[in-house]
């Protein structure tokens, strides 16, 4: 599963040196205009909005990167979203989760989150800085790995995915959509710091027909849509990847822990009790659909995924 991009050499080490404090050294006056928010034609978005495509719920893990710091103006106040691509076809969102769990002290790199066709894994907290893309962007952005893939369909349903995640981290930290500020390839992020030379995911997207600007348009959409009602609208009809029936307004809920960094989520026993999900929890601040809800201990709880429930305690809205 090593690729050239994990491979960091001299990059990843001045990331790792720099260390929690994140100095800013080598940064060179943006090379790039600002990008004109036009809808590009494109294929691959008619094909997510044509067949309806939904994109799956973030799974949240922990994972083992332990270098907990807060970004240029602190914890919590990321300023936008760094776009990666893998360049590992065929290795799936686990398949990387579980590499870089295991090599990013040797390596030098670690990420936010990890998006394929059929899961979104996020295994750090988006409100701490990762070490991604050079130490200029890494005090600023959030960052998201996409997936190589080898098939039209699945590679729509990536990047629908990736959309959502991204729309959903902007709106979670209130942050506007703006293409090439808010939201950049790691292209981009090379261009404008000099700290990398890293050109993801512009050829990979390539590859497929596709761009930066076809994505900005597909980000776009779901951004808008998830701040005028909690949901994302694909071309008509009712089918979502999550599993639940329904995404009417009224069976969207907001979520958020005003004690913690995550909401919990609990599944239910074939003997009728209900235990906490370890391994995953919903973002603070957070939309999500639901089709179900359950009477227990005292409270409500509401299906948002097909064997996990949040409690009325987290919901807002």
């Amino acid at each position: 599963m090593v690729s050239k991009k994990k491979l960091m050499a001299s990059v990843a080490t001045t990331v790792a040196l720099t260390g929690a404090g994140f100095m800013t050294v080598g940064q060179v006056v943006p090379q790039l205009a600002i990008q004109q928010n036009v809808k590009a034609a494109s294929a691959i978005n008619d094909y997510i909005n044509n067949n309806n495509i939904k994109p799956v719920s973030i799974q949240y893990e922990q994972g083992t990167f332990n270098k907990w710091f807060g970004y240029d103006n602190g914890v919590g106040k990321p300023e936008g979203v760094v776009v990666h691509e893998t360049a590992t076809p065929g290795a799936t969102a686990r398949n990387e989760v579980t590499y870089f769990n295991r090599e990013w002290p040797n390596i030098y790199s670690y990420v936010h989150a990890f998006v394929d066709n059929n899961e979104i894994i996020n295994i750090h907290s988006t409100d701490y800085g990762v070490w991604g893309a050079g130490p200029t962007a890494n005090g600023k952005y959030i960052q998201i790995e996409l997936c190589e893939v080898s098939t039209t369909d699945a590679f729509a349903r990536s990047v629908s995915n990736d959309a959502y995640y991204i729309a959903s981290k902007l709106l979670q930290y209130n942050l506007p959509f703006t293409p090439g500020t808010t939201v950049l390839s790691h292209n981009d992020v090379s261009q404008r710091y000099g700290d990398t030379n890293h050109t993801d995911p512009v050829g990979y997207f390539a590859a497929w027909g596709y761009s930066m600007d076809q994505f900005y348009d597909l980000i776009g959409q779901y951004y808008n849509s998830l701040k005028a009602d909690g949901s994302v609208t694909n071309g008509g009809g009712d089918n979502n990847n999550t599993g639940n029936t329904n995404n009417n307004n009224n069976n969207t809920i907001k979520v958020n822990n005003a004690g913690g960094a995550y909401v919990p989520l609990v599944t239910f026993n074939s003997d009728g009790s209900a235990s906490e999900v370890k391994n995953r929890a919903l973002s603070n601040n957070t939309p999500w659909y639901t089709d179900k809800t359950k009477d227990y201990g005292g409270h409500t709880y509401y299906r948002v995924a097909t064997t996990e429930w949040v409690s009325d305690q987290y919901i807002t809205k």
